[in-house]
């Protein structure tokens, strides 16, 4: 692996919730509390945790999709917490998501092609334009006869696909997955998390891959980093977390992962 390309410090979020019209007193709500951790070049880091852990909080912290986060966000010597729009637009092109849902992360009125060609126009000066996308279409497994068809026309694992496609065509450092595959069924997880890996051998990727599926993560992932109330209770690598976890409920996630063998399951 490279150097470390993102160090996050002390990263911080909390909502208001209360108040409004029933005069409700208003409370803060600690979605993340103190999390530190550093990504290198070409590393996975995959953090766990149940539904309110607030991994995906975490993941929208460091796109910048909430204002008022505290602590600092150091990527590639830039503080992703603190940039103004120059900035901003620049790295964008450098860090890229994957939303959980790819039927509402896609804009049913846009063709594939224009969807996958979005974040070109934005984001680059690219002249090639639909080169570039079909170029990057069929490294995440879609055909030329795909590019003008519309979203509802695919099938889930197709549109995670182009969502993914979406993500790699400004050829991004770093991509945060956000539940990549828990929208989709288990022989389509598969296909969705080896080309993924692919991605990342042939082009140097770092992966943030988010996810409550444990046996997902251990797959993908160099090191694990587990969210316990907004806190990242556990890191460390995945060998040490999956066979020696230290946290109390770090122990409790993995004893929850259910047995496949109906021998071993009935023991």
């Amino acid at each position: 692996m490279g150097p470390v390309i993102l160090q996050v410090n002390h990263l911080s979020k909390s909502f208001t919730s209360g108040g409004g019209l029933l005069g409700k007193k208003k409370s803060q709500v600690q979605a993340v509390k103190d999390v530190s951790f550093d990504l290198r070049q070409g590393e996975s880091l995959g953090i766990v945790g149940e539904s309110g852990s607030g991994k995906s909080t975490l993941a929208r912290c460091l796109m910048g999709l909430y204002p008022d986060v505290k602590g600092e966000a150091l990527f590639l010597g830039h503080d992703l917490l603190k940039m103004d729009q120059k900035e901003e637009k620049i790295l964008r092109r450098d860090i890229q998501m994957i939303f959980q849902d790819p039927y509402s992360s896609l804009n049913p009125r846009m063709k594939a092609g224009q969807i996958i060609g979005e974040p070109l126009k934005n984001l680059t000066q690219e002249k090639n334009l639909k080169d570039r996308v079909l170029e990057v279409m069929e490294k995440c497994g879609l055909g030329p006869h795909h590019y003008d068809r519309y979203p509802h026309e695919f099938s889930g694992g197709q549109r995670q696909r182009i969502a993914i496609a979406r993500a790699l065509v400004v050829s991004p450092k770093l991509i945060i997955a956000d539940e990549p595959t828990s929208a989709l069924d288990v022989s389509i997880q598969a296909q969705i998390i080896n080309l993924l890996e692919d991605l990342q051998e042939d082009l140097g990727l770092s992966y943030i891959f988010i996810s409550h599926d444990l046996a997902v993560v251990e797959h993908i992932s160099d090191r694990v980093g587990v969210m316990y109330l907004g806190q990242l209770v556990e890191l460390a690598d995945k060998e040490d977390i999956y066979q020696n976890p230290q946290h109390d409920y770090t122990k409790n996630l993995l004893k929850a992962i259910p047995i496949n063998h109906p021998r071993e399951r009935r023991a």
